[in-house]
């Protein structure tokens, strides 16, 4: 394979052509389908065996990989970036297969913005997301007509971000919303406050309130909703009061991070830079110099420059992928006992070379498939968010 030459953008190849080594290997559809048998695959022979499989494939197959993704699994992929970068791509890819190198979330958004001809496939089943799974689509609902029983629910409307199951962007579709992510959260609330006076925040409420204040609305004006708690534990003054109603729920790597690490670390290296992801907790992020999406993490610390150093809040592949690639930088974590995206790094070579494998000879497995009616509401959320790009 050749080399990944950038960090951000889309994952170039120095070289298309596989090395004179690379070679189908010889098996018999249907044989050596089931993923135990990978398992047993040579550690030394699975880059070789995942670069044959993308050769067999052609352009039949498209591979997306997040920035969260591990080194080994991410190298193979045609396309690299944020929710936002990949849903782009995700819109745009003409490959039968999709293979989605991420969480379930995202793949399920794939498959909300594939074309007709198209199947997404992911690697893993049990690559979840933690924040996803924190807004169940009942509960939401439930909130929903506990709202309406107290403000004109007409003058509400939902903005949930990408981290989030098809079920919620489908409701949020259905009630005038938009999908956001990290990078346009912003640009999607001013929008929302143009068509509502008030904004259910789904599900992450770090990222609400940290875009929020930054947006100038005070804390004050932004509750937080419980669902386990009657009117989310809000009084009605308080839901009458509130611009933004934030669900509660969060980020389990963002949520490590604490205002005692941004301290330690100005201690530890005077005049390096703070850098963190807006799902961080508030005090975390008023703590740091700079709060950047993912993508706007990567071109922060690649524009800037050499020698200068910096300490990041976000996930450790990131971070670990940033400083090898900029040696005249000095690119740290912000927490020193690291913090891995376990959903993310489930998904392994070996389910990525299962998948492909699979594919090569006419298997189709692990697919992602939204149902038709929740796909149609979903796509007219993400599609008001795709025409704020």
């Amino acid at each position: 394979m050749g080399n990944l030459v950038s960090i951000s953008g889309s994952s170039t190849l120095i070289s298309t052509d596989p090395p004179a080594t690379v070679r189908a290997p010889e098996i018999e559809p249907g044989v050596g389908c089931n993923f135990d048998s990978y398992l047993l695959v040579p550690d030394n022979t699975l880059d070789d065996r995942i670069a044959a499989a993308k050769v067999r494939l052609g352009e039949d197959v498209v591979i997306l990989g997040h920035h969260y993704q591990r080194d080994e699994v991410i190298k193979f992929a045609d396309f690299r970036g944020d929710s936002l970068k990949l849903s782009f791509q995700a819109s745009e890819a003409y490959a039968r297969y999709i293979v989605f190198c991420g969480v379930h979330f995202m793949a399920e958004s794939a498959d909300i913005l594939r074309r007709q001809h198209q199947i997404v496939v992911l690697p893993d089943l049990n690559a979840g997301c933690s924040m996803a799974d924190m807004a169940d689509i009942g509960q939401v609902e439930a909130c929903w007509d506990e709202l309406a029983s107290v403000v004109d629910a007409s003058k509400i409307v939902p903005v949930s971000y990408m981290n989030s199951t098809a079920a919620i962007k489908a409701f949020t579709g259905q009630h005038r919303g938009s999908i956001c992510t990290s990078s346009n959260a912003a640009a999607v609330l001013n929008w929302a406050f143009e068509n509502g006076e008030k904004v259910l925040f789904l599900p992450d409420e770090h990222l609400g309130r940290n875009t929020g204040y930054r947006m100038g609305i005070p804390l004050e004006q932004m509750i937080v909703w419980d669902p386990y708690q009657e009117l989310g534990g809000n009084t009605p003054e308080a839901v009458r009061n509130a611009r933004i109603i934030l669900w509660k729920g969060y980020c389990s790597v963002h949520q490590r991070f604490t205002p005692e690490q941004v301290a330690r670390v100005r201690r530890e290296h005077p005049g390096i830079r703070v850098i963190v992801h807006p799902e961080c907790r508030f005090e975390v992020a008023q703590a740091a110099d700079h709060i950047g999406s993912t993508e706007g993490i990567i071109k922060a610390i690649e524009s800037a420059p050499a020698g200068s150093e910096w300490a990041v809040g976000t996930e450790i592949h990131l971070v670990n992928r940033l400083g090898k690639a900029l040696h005249d930088r000095t690119v740290i974590s912000l927490d020193p006992n690291v913090c891995v995206c376990t959903t993310m790094f489930r998904i392994t070579p070996q389910h990525l070379l299962w998948a492909l494998e699979n594919l090569g000879f006419g298997n189709i497995v692990n697919r992602i498939a939204v149902d038709e009616r929740t796909r149609y509401y979903a796509r007219l959320a993400l599609d008001r968010m795709l025409a704020l790009r």
